[in-house]
């Protein structure tokens, strides 16, 4: 304890006399004076940084959810209050201008999931959002968030508010319910260790796209997600392109256990990079991708009879070898090729052949 909090601290008798009350008085001076020289010594150092280091400084200390910090650095001298106020070249607005609307944001994007403070926001362990009341901008926001919810273990994105939270990543909602682009950008937040107690990531009839593949893809190699378990992508607008894109970074997730992707547009290409074999160059032992996985969802897709042989063949040669279920409803296929696909995997030890019904109930 310095000498003026123990000044301050030490409780004073009853009476002082004049002598000691001027004693006293003089040692919170010079107290005062040595704290007023410290900070003007260190105001000054902060004053001779260069410009752009200052910005670089509050930049890192901004928080959408907790300003304080920031706000309280621009707010050290005069100086620093001018350069944070001013705008940059190039840029629309000023970095204090920014932050408050980062902060305003934030806090509607709050009030719409029931959440009445940043503060409550930034400490919630479950947040429900309906999509009917979401924009992109708010799901751009909500990816920015992502990384400032220590906290959060429960999210779900309804059509209807409401609902009980999950313990899981839902987003579920009617055809054209979401901005395709919204939902990129929402992914686009999702940066190393993302989400990290997340283990169920899905969206259900929200367009995620390609372009929204191609950027979960991204995300997940990133290191987002580290525990996922369970993805759902239903209804999605997913072709080709995106599931070639997603299949690689799907294929370095040993963990995963689910994946469900019906009522998608890919066909024999996307399935192809989904179950692909490990490449021939790869170091031994040459392990199966996804070697955990018990629950494989194509219902709905565009996969024809060479899809199915291709399936079948891989099955046989010992890819996915935990598969206990698999919906090959509602595709181009023939009855023939589904049923031998079905018939190879029985034989080793396929328990399920799923059927539609599994597939909404299962979201």
């Amino acid at each position: 304890m310095d000498a003026l909090a123990a000044l301050l601290s030490e409780r004073p008798p009853p009476q002082l006399s004049a002598t000691e009350l001027r004693s006293r008085l003089a040692l919170l001076e010079d107290a005062a004076r040595a704290y007023r020289a410290e900070l003007e010594s260190r105001t000054t150092t902060l004053h001779a940084l260069p410009d752009e280091l200052k910005q670089v400084i509050f930049g890192k200390l901004c928080n959408a959810l907790d300003p304080r910090s920031a706000a309280a650095f621009s707010s050290a001298s005069k100086e620093l209050w001018e350069l944070m106020q001013r705008v940059g070249e190039g840029a629309s607005k000023s970095p204090l201008q920014q932050l408050k609307e980062e902060n305003a944001a934030a806090a509607a994007l709050g009030l719409k999931a029931g959440v009445r403070t940043c503060k409550e926001l930034r400490e919630a362990q479950k947040l429900d959002l309906c999509t009917e009341g979401l924009s992109a901008t708010d799901l751009a926001t909500l990816g920015k968030l992502i990384p400032l919810l220590p906290a959060l273990e429960r999210l779900r994105l309804v059509e209807r508010p409401g609902l009980p939270a999950l313990d899981k990543l839902r987003l579920v909602g009617r055809p054209g319910s979401a901005d395709p682009d919204g939902v990129q950008r929402l992914v686009e937040g999702l940066g190393v260790g993302a989400l990290p107690a997340v283990t169920y990531f899905a969206f259900g009839t929200v367009c995620v796209g390609d372009a929204g593949a191609s950027a979960l893809a991204a995300a997940l190699d990133r290191g987002a997600l580290p525990r996922l378990k369970h993805l759902a992508l239903i209804n999605a607008a997913i072709g080709d392109a995106g599931l070639v894109a997603l299949a690689p970074a799907l294929r370095r997730r040993p963990a995963l256990e689910m994946l469900r992707l019906a009522g998608n547009a890919f066909g024999d290409e996307g399935l192809a990079a989904l179950v692909a074999p490990p490449p021939a160059d790869a170091p031994p032992p040459q392990a199966e991708a996804l070697a955990k996985l018990k629950g494989l969802y194509l219902g709905g897709s565009q996969i024809t009879d060479d899809g199915c042989a291709h399936l079948d063949s891989r099955l046989r040669s010992g890819a996915l070898p935990a598969l206990e279920g698999l919906n090959l409803d509602d595709i181009p296929a023939s009855e023939a090729a589904i049923e031998a696909v079905a018939d190879g995997g029985a034989r080793r030890a396929l328990h399920q052949f799923l059927r539609a019904s599994s597939i909404i109930r299962g979201i």
